[in-house]
């Protein structure tokens, strides 16, 4: 086998699908597709995708992991997938799903919108229902489905609907999830999570971020050991952690060049952090894959 066929190998095994490739019928627009999933369904292979979905399960059965989480398939959930988290699934015979795939124009639209930014959700990827909030959501997504079905389709309506969608499921999950609320109390614990996540790649100290808030490394410590009894690096570490995985997994980039796409100027460095964090080397993450 030549360097090249392997190569095409690599990319055929991880691959980043589009909308587009989910469309049933040609005329379908990529802004926003619906699907039904019904019975068993298996998807081994890692991959990611760069549009959002929204998987709504009535009944469920089965794993779904997400960015190496596995999480358990139950009645009543609602998943949520976002642009580059890495994923499989392995769903039961009983599986009756409604999903929504959204390109990340218009995520990136209901993001904007939110009190809490939508990187924050990425932790709590399944949220539990209880039966109101899951009839609620019902309503809205086979209300957005019967539209579709209309020629020619009012978008400015399926767009509205799926707004509200997000709106309900963040509003659910902050009831739900106890760090979600500590974000809304501390602000200031939320523009670091974000600015975390828009800078990890180039800034990698506690002191950067502690200058980019208008307070003290010291002081930022105290607020992420008091809040989530850890200290203000571990999420910088945790998110390039994170994204490393990714990488390693689901692209065929070598680990020298994910070394210094993460901001690693010696990748002899990069694979002791990430054997730090992992307790394996970035070869043997890749291997055991």
């Amino acid at each position: 086998m030549t360097k090249s066929s392997r190569q095409q190998k690599k990319k055929e095994q991880y691959p980043t699908f589009g909308i587009r490739e989910f469309q049933i019928e040609l005329e379908a627009d990529d802004s926003l597709q619906y699907h039904d999933i019904i019975g068993e369904r298996l998807i081994e292979k890692p991959h990611k995708h760069d549009f959002f979905i929204f998987q709504l399960f009535e009944k469920g059965s089965g794993i779904h992991t997400i960015d190496f989480v596995d999480y358990k398939v139950k009645d009543s959930q609602i998943h949520l997938l976002f642009p580059d988290q890495v994923h499989t699934w392995k769903l039961g015979k009983s599986t009756r799903a409604f999903q929504l795939m959204i390109s990340r124009r218009i995520y990136e639209s209901f993001s904007s919108s939110l009190d809490l930014s939508y990187i924050l959700y990425q932790k709590h990827p399944v949220v539990n229902l209880s039966a109101e909030m899951y009839s609620k959501l019902h309503y809205e997504i086979f209300a957005i489905k019967k539209e579709l079905q209309k020629k020619p389709v009012q978008w400015s309506i399926v767009n509205l609907r799926s707004r509200l969608i997000a709106e309900m499921v963040s509003r659910e999950a902050e009831k739900k999830f106890k760090d979600m609320s500590i974000y809304r109390t501390k602000p200031i614990l939320h523009q670091y999570y974000t600015l975390v996540d828009a800078h990890f790649r180039e800034q990698k100290s506690v002191s950067f971020y502690a200058s980019q808030l208008n307070i003290t490394p010291n002081y930022l410590n105290i607020l992420s050991q008091r809040h989530f009894n850890v200290p203000a690096m571990f999420l910088i570490q945790n998110r390039i952690t994170l994204e490393a995985k990714r990488l390693l997994q689901a692209s065929d980039k070598s680990i020298k060049e994910i070394s210094f796409g993460l901001g690693f100027n010696d990748p002899a460095y990069f694979s002791n952090f990430f054997k730090g964090q992992t307790n394996v080397s970035p070869r043997e993450f890749r291997e055991q894959l």
